[in-house]
């Protein structure tokens, strides 16, 4: 049996506590949080001591795995605290808010004896895993380059409601950092690693809300030679579809909610998406439970969990050469 506590006990952390309460091996035991009302809520909730003090709840509880479902901002320096004591991590996207920060979540993880998965729970999509699997048999043959796009919807009140996620010091950039990262992080893992990127980010429909953008677009040359294009927004009068389309030799793979696979010789194959409740919001997708349980299954494993931070920092160096790009005034942004 092993012990858990949930460090920020905001939107995202219900699908942590739903995942959670669906595992036989799993205890959880405590929960934290700066917030008074929310600490008071998730104690009394999943009835398990409550700490508004990370550092007091990990020396008197010392659990086996702590989720990280905190503001941007903190997901580093909790996940070294917990690392450097010996305790698993699972922490929300993005890896940190900053790549000095980032980096430091790497080198904690390198050093500890603890594992950690970051949640690019995407990765997980049955029509994701399928897509890894047709690249990697070869049969399709060369990518030749691929498109993505976010087209997304997000209003004042949103970022009122938590008006970190509006701002550089916290949040870490916006759109980039807390809607398109998914997204950013499956077209470098599907496609290959980046070695370059030429884009821009502004903020076309929020300003005087955010500090942060709200629309971006990039070009990105792939170590493989393949060229990817990629456009996102929350300008968008709904929260459209996930879209991204990788262009081999012989097909194109389409994600639309479903797997479309046109093949050259005409033949066409669907691969569905699972639907499950998410236990969340519906964008936050469906696999945010599988990405848990297989991290619990592999706490014994010596290797690092896939998903490393080592693998996470990649399209946080992704989106961060874009702001670098973009917002080249603004001090220590890339930093």
């Amino acid at each position: 049996m092993f012990t858990a506590a949930v460090i920020g006990c905001g939107d995202v952390s219900s699908v942590h506590f739903g995942a959670l309460a669906k595992m036989d091996n799993v205890e959880l035991v405590a929960v934290c949080d700066t917030d008074p009302g929310r600490l008071k809520a998730a104690a009394n909730a999943f009835n398990v001591a409550g700490y508004a003090d990370r550092l007091e709840m990990l020396e008197a509880v010392r659990p086996d795995v702590v989720h990280i479902c905190t503001p941007h901002h903190q997901h580093a320096s909790v996940a070294v605290d917990c690392l450097d004591r010996g305790i698993s991590v699972i922490v929300e996207k993005p890896l940190a808010h900053t790549l000095e920060e980032g980096r430091r979540v790497v080198e904690a993880a390198q050093r500890s004896t603890a594992k950690i998965a970051v949640c690019f729970q995407n990765r997980y999509n049955a029509t994701a895993q399928a897509m890894r699997r047709l690249l990697d048999d070869g049969g399709l043959g060369q990518v030749l380059g691929a498109s993505a796009t976010v087209m997304w919807h997000r209003t004042a009140e949103y970022y009122q409601d938590r008006p970190w996620r509006g701002t550089w010091a916290e949040g870490g950039g916006g759109l980039m950092m807390n809607q398109a990262i998914h997204t950013v992080d499956l077209l470098q893992w599907l496609v290959g690693d980046v070695k370059k990127v030429e884009g821009r980010a502004s903020t076309r429909a929020l300003g005087g809300v955010i500090e942060v953008e709200d629309t971006a677009e990039f070009i990105a040359g792939h170590a493989n030679g393949a060229q990817s294009v990629f456009y996102a927004t929350l300008a968008n009068a709904t929260n459209a579809p996930v879209t991204l389309d990788i262009v081999t030799e012989k097909a194109t793979l389409s994600l639309r909610g479903d797997l479309t696979v046109s093949y050259a010789d005409g033949t066409v194959e669907t691969i569905p998406e699972r639907v499950v409740e998410s236990g969340g919001r519906a964008y936050w997708g469906v696999s945010h439970e599988l990405l848990i349980k297989d991290f619990y299954a592999k706490l014994g494993d010596p290797a690092p969990f896939w998903i490393s931070p080592a693998e996470a920092e990649k399209s946080l160096r992704i989106v961060k050469d874009i702001y670098a790009q973009s917002y080249p005034d603004v001090p220590g942004l890339v930093g």
